[in-house]
């Protein structure tokens, strides 16, 4: 993930600064370096010079529009404001995988990230808070990136109002990647706020239990203009020292190179050539991943009904893949295929029934060759128009399915086999034939039956599409090709 998260502070003496922070560097050598191990001094900032690749704005921003760069303000710092003495720089972990190293350290050391994180930094602790003063909030430009800032408050029983108030914060240019990877930010970040909390909480109470401080300040009478500020401002300490954790800042280091790497992994772009097909839209739109409660535009509920059919093509699955180990059940593989084995004539009738919108029911008693007819015939409508009982023992309405495949001794009811708006097609097959293989079709018949009468002329798609895959001469991977070209042409 191409982003740097940093860690805030509010300071009562220096204002809101940044303590710490973590981003990626690309790696460009192979060496095998220490994991979350101390390096030198002149190794970490001479790495994070010559390897930040952290995307900046195109325009140039110069950091000393909002302070001069941190390598010169360093022993300004107070206690507060210092997450790592002066002689440990920081923490690299190196991803030898993906040739991507994170590297922590008080402030970023690019000085135009510096500017980006220091801006973000003041306006999450100033004007850019949510209600409450506690939670997430996104803000941002395209010149100074984007920001999903989480604002929180620390006990600390010395402090003005007994707490300090901290944010983290993650930028980055990517305005919309951000946005969709808000529930996985918000929940992982929300989880380390509350371990410091935790921690703070704990040595607050036991300070308390020691010195109520609040009893203290409120009793006090010698309280006067020069020493206002003392005594309402307690002692600046550190947050290693408010949560009494020696490796905080390890720690932190650790959960933010895991957050970076994880909301990076967790979403990937693909590239389309063109527009995308209606076909492509619907894989999307079925996809089960619901991106860690991100809710996807497109995507429908999904009914009882379908559901059902769901889990009834599931729960057929297994079963059809042991008879297929066990038995030499001979299968269409496409099209052209079933076309070969059926004729002209049954290909064309199976065909315009498809395309004029009437249920197709495959009766037959070996489930992986019913399947294989039902799932050729598909390839002729856009999957938007398909709703598919592969193998049923019992019939089902044309408006739950269109494709229907039912076992061999099941019959249609009265009202369906007086209807004109469907076509049965029985799969005999001869007792005692021998089959050599998935595709000898010896000693099977398929018997077309329907009361509609078809018209002469048929769908001008129907006509383009069956002259495709008529044609040897044509790869079927061509074939294939040019029925989704047919299909995108016939939707619009």
């Amino acid at each position: 993930m191409n982003a740097v998260i940093s860690l805030c502070h509010f300071c009562e003496i220096h204002g809101p600064s940044v303590l710490f922070c973590t981003q990626p560097v690309r790696t460009q050598n192979t060496q095998t370096p220490r994991e979350n191990g101390d390096q030198s001094k002149d190794d970490l900032e001479s790495q994070l010079s010559r390897e930040s690749k952290v995307r900046t704005p195109t325009s140039t921003v110069e950091a000393g529009a909002t302070g001069d760069h941190p390598k010169n303000k360093t022993s300004d710092l107070c206690d507060a404001c210092r997450s790592l003495p002066s002689s440990l720089p920081g923490y690299i972990s190196h991803d030898h995988e993906a040739l991507v190293s994170y590297a922590s350290s008080q402030q970023p050391h690019h000085p135009q990230v510096f500017s980006m994180v220091r801006q973000a930094c003041v306006r999450s602790l100033s004007c850019e808070v949510c209600q409450g003063r506690e939670g997430p909030i996104f803000f941002g430009e395209e010149q100074q990136g984007y920001v999903l800032s989480y604002t929180f408050y620390i006990s600390d029983s010395q402090a003005r109002g007994l707490q300090r108030w901290y944010s983290i914060i993650v930028v980055m240019n990517d305005k919309i990647y951000l946005l969709n990877s808000w529930p996985f930010l918000v929940d992982h970040i929300k989880e380390v706020i509350d371990d410091l909390q935790e921690k703070a909480q704990k040595v607050y109470d036991i300070e308390q239990a020691k010195c109520p401080q609040r009893a203290l300040r409120f009793g006090s009478s010698s309280i006067n203009p020069a020493n206002f500020r003392q005594q309402r401002g307690g002692t600046v300490r550190s947050l290693v020292e408010l949560t009494n954790h020696k490796k905080l800042f390890l720690r932190l280091h650790s959960s933010f190179t895991w957050i970076l790497k994880a909301c990076g992994n967790r979403i990937t772009e693909k590239l389309l050539e063109g527009p995308p097909t209606e076909d492509s839209i619907i894989d999307l739109e079925k996809q089960e991943e619901t991106e860690e409660g991100f809710v996807k535009l497109f995507s429908k509920k999904a009914t009882a009904i379908d559901s059902e059919v769901d889990e009834a093509n599931k729960s057929e699955m297994s079963s059809d893949d042991d008879l297929e180990g066990k038995t030499l059940v001979p299968t269409f593989k496409n099209l052209r295929h079933l076309w070969k084995v059926l004729g002209d004539i049954k290909f064309h009738t199976l065909a315009h029934h498809v395309i004029i919108g009437n249920q197709i029911i495959i009766r037959g008693e070996q489930k992986p060759l019913v399947k294989s007819i039902i799932a050729c015939l598909k390839s002729l409508l856009p999957k938007g128009c398909c709703r598919v009982v592969s193998h049923s023992d019992h019939y089902e309405e044309s408006w739950r399915c269109n494709f229907l495949g039912l076992q061999k001794p099941v019959r249609l009811p009265n009202h369906i086999a007086s209807s004109e708006l469907f076509v049965l097609t029985d799969i005999a097959y001869r007792r005692g034939s021998f089959s050599n293989g998935p595709d000898d079709f010896v000693g099977y018949d398929f018997i077309l039956k329907s009361p509609t009468d078809l018209p002469n002329k048929c769908p001008r798609v129907l006509v383009k599409m069956e002259k495709a895959i008529m044609n040897d001469s044509l790869n079927y991977v061509v074939v294939e090709s040019m029925l989704v070209c047919l299909k995108e042409e016939w939707m619009k």
